[in-house]
């Protein structure tokens, strides 16, 4: 997306304000061919900058345009613009707030039924977008409306700094690309792993929370609840799935914290004992880390002999106290 578009430049005008900045000024049939538009384009796109004040036609040479300084021009669409947001976000607060009034009043209003693909698809990404601290997510093995790759809400709010905390259903390894499980990890959300969740759950900033209202219905419906008593009781079913879980999270080698009386494991070594702790298979291990399965096997040989486990259990005991994996 062209950076300009922010300030209310469309393609055109964007591509003629940066040809004017680095030639100073020219005419219109210069820009036409510089820019391979029409002159009506051009034309159009010149009388819309210079309504904004980042262009104007030179006094002294009839039919040139001058950029206006980048600095000084910009800076002002910017302040404009972050006015307008501003304005704009007093007024979604108090809507926000006029609607809670409204829900307090109303035993109806406190749940919102949604209906459909599109629209449970559209209120999850609505409840990540509008995140402002923490986003609390608990995935199943079936998802419904919005798959894992799909999910373009959760790179943005968690570029914002918005925290993750993300419990899946250890089924959901078998359905989750190396390559996915890779980026949640590098986007620093905190994942664990359970045997079984018992519901689809999303809950933001511990006051708005989703759920799905017929698991077995044809068509996907949920409730997204606002009440402050529904939503605590979710909240406190959501951290009891997230303390009996298991943390899907490499500590590394270089820690501090590490405590060592033989060589220590490597990164692969961490993430294959994260993977086998959350009961993965040696199988679904390999295909996770992109191994082949006798780099997986080898490597479990390995650490159990350098730990002096006679079992995988003991082996994720050793690892435990080591403090190469630990349970936050």
């Amino acid at each position: 997306m062209e950076a300009l578009a922010a300030l209310g430049l469309g393609p055109a005008e964007a591509n003629l304000y940066r040809t004017l900045v680095g030639l100073g000024g020219t005419t219109v049939d210069d820009l036409t061919h510089r820019c391979q538009l029409s002159n009506a384009e051009v034309e159009e796109s010149l009388v819309g900058l210079e309504r904004m004040g980042l262009v104007a036609q030179s006094a002294a040479t009839p039919g040139r345009w001058v950029a206006a300084p980048p600095g000084i021009a910009l800076r002002a669409l910017l302040n404009d613009r972050r006015h307008e947001l501003d304005q704009a976000e007093l007024v979604a607060a108090r809507l926000a707030e006029a609607h809670r009034t409204d829900a307090a009043g109303s035993v109806h209003d406190l749940v919102e039924v949604v209906v459909g693909a599109g629209a449970v698809g559209q209120r999850f990404h609505q409840l990540q977008l509008g995140a402002v601290e923490e986003v609390c997510v608990l995935v199943t093995d079936n998802p419904t409306a919005v798959t894992a790759s799909e999910n373009q809400a959760e790179d943005i709010a968690a570029a914002r700094g918005v925290r993750y905390r993300v419990v899946l259903e250890r089924d959901v390894l078998e359905q989750t690309s190396q390559t996915e499980l890779v980026a949640v990890i590098r986007r620093d959300e905190e994942v664990r792993i359970s045997d079984r969740v018992p519901t689809k759950l999303v809950i933001a900033d511990r006051r708005t929370a989703m759920v799905p209202l017929d698991a077995d219905s044809p068509e996907p419906a949920a409730l997204v609840i606002h009440s402050t008593g529904l939503v605590q009781s979710l909240l406190s079913l959501f951290d009891f799935v997230w303390r009996e879980a298991w943390p899907l999270n490499f500590v590394s080698p270089e820690s501090d914290e590490l405590v060592e009386t033989a060589p220590g494991p490597d990164e692969t070594d961490l993430q294959v004992l994260s993977l086998l702790i959350a009961g993965a298979s040696d199988v679904l291990v390999a295909r996770q880390l992109d191994v082949g399965l006798r780099t997986v096997q080898r490597r479990v040989r390995s650490l159990m002999d350098a730990t002096g486990a006679n079992s995988r259990i003991q082996l994720g005991w050793a690892a435990h106290e080591k403090g190469w994996l630990r349970r936050p």
